[in-house]
């Protein structure tokens, strides 16, 4: 291979990777911590503790659930058509065995990401999907929340095949919308991150990290 081949390829390699779309979704600093919006559950009785770290790959958040259920949510315009995969980083340091995540008494997830829909005026007409690090289930399981049909889990990570490691996971939202909803979304409207064991009252620890959506 002459000396102007390598030279294009290269060079056009490195466009490709320079103009990828990406779009990334959480800081997590303090300053955005402070900033997110905080929602208990109705019902739990403690608050999830959410803190900000870093390490060698960048901030990140970890979450202890200790009979706790709150979440962190914001606002933000995903254009799908040209970004439909998310990216999530994430960690459990300590899960929640021997729960059955899709009855109410289980439903519990040490580490969830979800993407959210409005399709109504009311927050109880949105459709979601819930990403969720799963204690108990295998990669590749789904079923709708069992406190309302509008929100699918959907497992994309499991304490089964890693445990106390970083893991990246991906999904196209995109189709995961026209999958479970039977939705043609081209926009999603917001994110939130949520550890929660307010229905099995145990512990959990959890670790979230480089959150974004990409083109592919």
């Amino acid at each position: 291979m002459n000396f102007l081949i390598k030279f294009l390829i290269t060079y056009l390699t490195v466009i490709t990777v320079s103009f990828a779309e990406e779009t990334k979704v959480f800081d997590f600093t303090e300053r955005e911590l402070s900033n997110l919006e905080v929602r208990k559950v109705r019902g739990a009785d403690n608050k999830t503790i959410y803190t900000t770290g870093a390490n060698e790959n960048g901030n990140f958040l970890k979450a202890v659930a200790n009979n706790a259920a709150s979440g962190l949510g914001k606002e933000i315009k995903i254009d799908l058509d040209k970004t439909p995969f998310i990216n999530i980083t994430w960690k459990i340091e300590k899960n929640l065995v021997g729960i059955k995540e899709n009855t109410k008494k289980g439903h519990d997830f040490a580490a969830r990401v979800f993407v959210i829909k409005k399709t109504g005026a009311t927050p109880l007409s949105n459709r979601a999907i819930n990403y969720v690090f799963s204690s108990n289930s295998d990669i590749g399981n789904s079923w709708p929340s069992p406190y309302t049909k509008k929100s699918i889990d959907n497992v994309l990570a499991s304490t089964k095949n890693n445990l106390n490691e970083w893991i990246t996971v991906k999904a196209n939202v995109k189709e995961d919308f026209k999958r479970f909803h039977d939705l043609d979304v081209n926009e999603l409207d917001g994110l939130a991150i949520m550890s929660d064991t307010d229905n099995s009252k145990m512990k959990s620890i959890a670790y979230y990290q480089n959150i974004y959506f990409s083109e592919k």
